[in-house]
């Protein structure tokens, strides 16, 4: 199948109307994955995402032992003994956080050595506090670069029972070790320090999954989580639709003065990146500030919403956006710019939008660079509908999380052009 190298989006003549229902949570399928992988006995997961991340989690665990049919479109039926095998080759696991920083921390549980690896971009992105973390705990583990690749030489235990986790790179980190945890020998104790504390409720998203699969894990300060060694038990688990994902068809919506159908109620997600649904109702009138710390990924959907705002718009709290997929800050202030010069500024870790509602209706020709970040396509996808000549680069790259992207935007009315 040939890649798209781009697609133009021409701006629809009247409101976006009709039913978009986004995938299943990659965060949420993820994690699921894991763990159920980590289980006893079979798993059911409905309502989960087929992407290119979990793809790369569900061949990762087929590699360790862990038996996995896909019997239709949004179903993983896992099937594992309770422990995970040294897998003959490095993981692969391209450009996908979650897997990668998850399977590092899982990697301790397996009797010998695993290589957690990805690609040029995944060799870019930091693990270091989750390697010093599980060193901590007397896990031989190896990162050269302080980036992938990982040498994990797992002997199945760990020798202490108490971690210091510097969170504010990525919350990852902290989801890999509550995960790892519940497969060890005695109780541990995971706190995290720094000043910055990354998005605590992608945490909570993992205790509750833990917790789904038999684990018991105890929030016992804002900072400190005790975990027991109960290990995972199958457990039949429904995936809620991505939150993330749903911020396009929110923004879209009040772009386009439409009515898109996401199919579940807006205040149905338990993802932090739901709370985005507040702000982005409020355009053309967005707060001045918005503090991006707590829905990171809903950063560049709220980012280029804000470029047609009533007024300007500072985005703080966001210094590890420049550690995702590739740098956003940089990313969004550059695709910004190339529509108008002078409509983003980063000062530091900020960025501003210098909104101005007068860019609805012109013809604006504009090659957005996505830096292969799906984020960053979608998100400038939205400017497409109210700007002529938006065209995207790399726009397949959105079948990291959202594969039917393109086309849940044309059942809505969005046609494209310059598809080849």
């Amino acid at each position: 199948m040939t890649r798209t190298a781009k697609l133009t989006i021409i701006p629809p003549a009247g409101p976006l109307s009709g039913r978009a229902m986004p995938p299943g949570s990659k965060s949420i399928t993820n994690r699921a994955l894991l763990l159920a992988g980590l289980a006893k006995g079979t798993s059911r997961l409905t309502g989960a995402l087929k992407s290119d991340d979990t793809r790369y989690m569900a061949e990762a665990l087929r590699a360790m032992g862990v038996a996995i049919d896909e019997p239709d479109d949004t179903t993983f039926v896992v099937t594992g003994s309770g422990r995970l095998a040294p897998p003959k080759a490095p993981l692969f696991l391209g450009n996908a956080g979650t897997a990668t920083r998850f399977l590092t921390a899982a990697a301790a549980l397996v009797d010998g050595t695993v290589i957690v690896d990805g690609d040029e971009h995944m060799r870019k992105r930091p693990i270091g506090p989750l390697v010093e973390a599980m060193r901590a705990l007397g896990i031989d583990v190896s990162a050269e670069t302080g980036c992938p690749p990982v040498t994990v030489r797992g002997t199945g235990r760990f020798e202490a029972d108490r971690i210091l986790i510097d969170g504010g790179l990525s919350s990852q980190y902290v989801s890999a070790l509550l995960m790892m945890a519940a497969g060890g020998d005695r109780p541990v104790d995971i706190e995290l320090v720094g000043e910055d504390i990354g998005a605590l409720g992608y945490i909570d998203l993992t205790t509750a999954a833990m917790q789904a699969f038999g684990a018991k894990v105890e929030k016992t300060s804002p900072v400190t989580w005790r975990v027991e060694p109960t290990g995972y038990r199958a457990a039949d688990f429904v995936i809620e639709p991505d939150a993330s994902a749903a911020t396009y068809l929110w923004a879209a919506e009040v772009l386009s003065n439409g009515r898109i159908d996401l199919g579940v109620p807006n205040d149905a997600f338990t993802q932090p990146d739901a709370k985005a649904y507040e702000t982005i109702a409020r355009f053309p009138h967005l707060p001045a500030v918005i503090d991006g710390s707590q829905m990171q990924d809903a950063v560049p959907t709220i980012a280029v919403l804000a470029a047609f705002n009533e007024t300007p718009v500072r985005f703080v709290g966001i210094a590890n956006l420049r550690v995702k997929e590739c740098d956003r800050i940089r990313a969004l202030s550059t695709g910004l710019n190339n529509i108008r010069e002078g409509l983003a500024v980063e000062e530091g870790d900020d960025l501003i939008v210098h909104s101005d509602p007068a860019l609805a209706g012109q013809a604006l020709p504009a090659a957005i660079d996505t830096f292969a970040d799906h984020r960053i396509a979608m998100s400038f996808a939205l400017a497409g509908l109210k700007i002529d000549g938006i065209t995207i680069l790399d726009p397949d790259c959105v079948g990291k999380t959202f594969p039917a992207y393109w086309r849940t935007f044309a059942a809505l009315g969005v046609t494209y052009r310059d598809k080849d």
